[in-house]
């Protein structure tokens, strides 16, 4: 009787230890996933941002769209935990004229 509710014990702890540790490696895994799908996100929200900061400055302006357009995104960006160079890229853009005729 006693070694039966012993391997009882054991089998039951043993379950509930695999169960566990499936569910931990279900977590890093869904956690890791989580942080490439947000890195991906920033990158090509960077990409993004670079591409119409370069489009527009060599038009001399960005217009009023444009300008929206790019804060969105920066914002976006911003809360994904990104700084640096993009901060003063921003800072840049929105200083860019807000013209609309191309001379």
């Amino acid at each position: 009787m006693l070694q039966n509710l012993i391997i009882t014990i054991l089998t039951s702890s043993g379950i509930i230890g695999i169960f566990t540790q499936f569910l931990l490696n279900r977590l890093k895994s869904a956690e890791q996933k989580q942080q490439a799908l947000e890195r991906g996100v920033q990158a090509l929200l960077r990409d993004r941002l670079i591409d119409q900061y370069e489009k527009y400055k060599s038009l001399g302006f960005a217009p009023i769209y444009a300008k929206e357009n790019f804060e969105n995104l920066y914002e976006q960006y911003h809360r994904l935990g990104a700084n640096g160079v993009m901060d003063s890229i921003h800072e840049e853009f929105k200083n860019f004229p807000s013209g609309g005729e191309i001379s």
